[in-house]
């Protein structure tokens, strides 16, 4: 059974390096063939050229991109080069840094049989970032939960069958956010319990602003729910207040409609065109397996 491994890259080259060294030593079984594809977000950072010779792995591939395009686009930009080119099974897209464990592989590919060909995804039971942070994950869940409906407890680290990668290659979201766009092809998803690793080397890129965008990403790709909900929550709400307004009981609804605006801008990213075209972006392609 072939397995693509899609990696995005933006400059950490030492973390990836790492990572592809730790997936090449799991002791996984011999009828998984494992290749992994980088996709590299135009870097300004060069490679190494000392890099190590990896036994295990069959190949390993790095898209170039011409310019720089952020996370999500990286992965649909890697789903669509894995459609249209290559041989696989299933897709596993998964951080580089270290963030999303590569122990966890072994868990994903344990469970194919048992998915019956749904999508794998690994849910966040545990975390390593602070406090502060936690507890604005799980605010933004809820927020999630209450104004589309969708709980979503997992990131771009699943482990995707060919049908799925090919829903996700003809939805025009996937070009915006990944997790949102999964959720919105497939109802049925089989989970297994993942943790948030620790980053190789340097500190976490999912700071407050990172972690805002992608919660309203999320939200975006189900903006209908979103905004009916939000219709119903402010007229609700004036209902309420209305005998006691004041500056400070009209700050929820400043707040939502701010979010109103911020989720119809980020929706204009649905572009099924530039997803189309994706592959042309690609610079040059480098095999160094």
């Amino acid at each position: 059974m072939k397995i693509k491994i899609l990696i995005p890259i933006y400059n950490d080259w030492q973390s990836a390096f790492k990572l592809i060294d730790n997936i090449d030593n799991l002791p996984l079984d011999k009828n998984f063939e494992i290749s992994i594809l980088i996709v590299n977000d135009a870097s300004n950072h060069d490679r190494p050229e000392d890099e190590k010779v990896f036994e295990n792995i069959q190949s390993i591939k790095i898209l170039n991109m011409n310019k720089n395009q952020g996370h999500a686009r990286c992965i649909a930009t890697g789903l669509k080069y894995i459609f249209e080119k290559e041989d696989f099974d299933y897709v596993i897209p998964m951080d580089g840094d270290g963030e999303d464990r590569p122990e966890e592989i072994k868990d994903f590919l344990k469970q194919i049989k048992k998915s019956n060909n749904q999508p794998i995804v690994g849910e966040r039971v545990k975390r390593s970032e602070n406090m502060i942070f936690k507890l604005c994950y799980q605010f933004h869940k809820m927020i999630t939960f209450t104004f589309t409906g969708k709980s979503i407890k997992f990131g771009n680290f699943t482990c995707l069958p060919k049908s799925t990668v090919e829903k996700m290659v003809n939805e025009k979201a996937t070009w915006n956010s990944f997790s949102g766009s999964l959720k919105k092809i497939e109802d049925k998803l089989f989970s297994i319990p993942s943790i948030r690793g620790t980053r190789y080397f340097g500190p976490s890129k999912m700071g407050f602003y990172n972690l805002i965008k992608h919660s309203l990403s999320i939200i975006s790709v189900f903006r209908k729910t979103f905004l009916i909900r939000s219709a119903l929550f402010i007229i609700l709400y004036i209902l309420l207040i209305k005998s006691n307004a004041s500056i400070i009981t009209v700050i929820p609804l400043i707040f939502l409609l701010i979010a109103v605006y911020l989720i119809s801008n980020l929706a204009l990213r649905e572009n099924i065109e530039e997803f189309d075209k994706s592959l042309l972006n690609i610079k040059s392609i480098d095999e160094i397996k």
